[in-house]
């Protein structure tokens, strides 16, 4: 049972996996009426951060891009959101907007660096130099005449007032138990939706070029096409996470850019293992935890000590959280079954 959950995403789910699935659905409707506001509050962030993971996981994972420009996507996505939403009035327009737009943005840069046959290395280094471009870019825009329509960038101070989603049939804005929903279902969509993919034909190419990219090529596969659709895929995951972002909180700032947050993408993957799609969701909500837990008992450096657990997990559990629970759990299995 725990194999089926950590193992690799490629291997097809049994009747178990979709079990497992039916269960979250059903707990994800019936959560607001046992609990109270703030947990929902601090749920629906961890669901929208997770759709960030999960961008990352499939890329690095799946795909063996290790990208730190999955927050320039999710920074888009908000900021995009918030500069339509506020300068038209509409929400529903302006939210799938965010999402095409960070990938389109995706695919004139994945362009370069995917077709240019740039290192794997050297990509990872030019994506997070363009995260910081990004993010010094939007925290130098304070000045009054930094203005998109009607809406001031507002440089390190961000754009407060970003509507909600609006209702289309009454017009009403989007309920806390409302962004609940929409975070919480879009995680298991695309959780579900990557794991479906995963065993295409698209699937099953993309893992075999992370294995083996030249034998794939030689097989008649250009590598580049898939690697750039899937880093396209990323980036609109990543986009639909910010522009989430913006839905929940109503604000947008240069920190959806940070350094320090893409940095955290990467932890939440390595903790909850590369190797599975399920790991860096469960990682997510027990670093946010985490996080807040170390603000509560005033540690300061909240880095510091994340960093501290990032490389525990790289020396101790190099295979995550998840599938070393998994590996441990079938070692005690066999062990039992070779008493009997």
């Amino acid at each position: 049972m725990a194999r089926e959950f950590a193992a690799d995403a490629a291997i097809p789910p049994r009747w178990s996996w979709w079990l497992f699935v039916a269960a979250l659905a059903v707990t994800l409707i019936a959560m607001p009426d046992f609990t109270d506001v703030s947990l929902q509050l601090d749920l629906s962030i961890i669901f929208v951060l997770a759709l960030l993971a999960l961008s990352m996981s499939f890329l690095w994972g799946y795909v063996g891009i290790l990208s730190f420009g999955q927050t320039i996507f999710f920074g888009l996505g908000g900021y995009s959101y918030a500069i339509l939403a506020l300068n038209t009035g509409s929400t529903l327009w302006p939210f799938a907007a965010a999402i095409c737009l960070p990938m389109i943005f995706a695919g004139v840069f994945g362009y370069f660096v995917i077709y240019g046959r740039i290192n794997d290395i050297y990509l990872s280094v030019i994506t997070l130099v363009v995260t910081l471009i990004f993010e010094k870019s939007i925290r130098s825009t304070s000045g009054p005449e930094y203005v998109i329509g009607n809406v001031r960038l507002n440089g390190q101070n961000g754009i407060p007032g970003v509507p909600g989603l609006l209702l289309p049939w009454d017009g009403s804005a989007l309920s806390i138990d409302g962004v609940f929903y929409l975070a919480g279902g879009m995680a298991l969509v695309v959780y579900v939706g990557l794991r479906l993919l995963l065993l295409t034909s698209f699937g099953r190419i993309i893992v075999g070029i992370r294995e083996n990219e030249m034998r794939m090529e030689l097989m008649g596969y250009d590598s580049r096409v898939y690697k750039l659709t899937a880093f396209v895929l990323a980036a609109g995951i990543a986009a639909l996470s910010g522009a989430l972002y913006a839905v929940w909180g109503n604000f947008v700032a240069p920190e959806m850019f940070n350094l320090n947050q893409a940095a955290q993408v990467v932890i939440w993957v390595i903790v909850g293992g590369r190797s599975t799609l399920i790991g860096p969701v469960v990682a997510t909500g027990l670093v946010q935890y985490f996080s807040n837990w170390l603000g509560t008992v005033s540690i300061g450096q909240v880095t510091l000590v994340l960093g501290l657990v990032l490389l525990l997990f790289v020396l101790v559990f190099p295979r995550g959280l998840l599938p070393t629970i998994a590996w441990a759990f079938d070692k005690c299995l066999s062990k039992i079954a070779g008493r009997r």
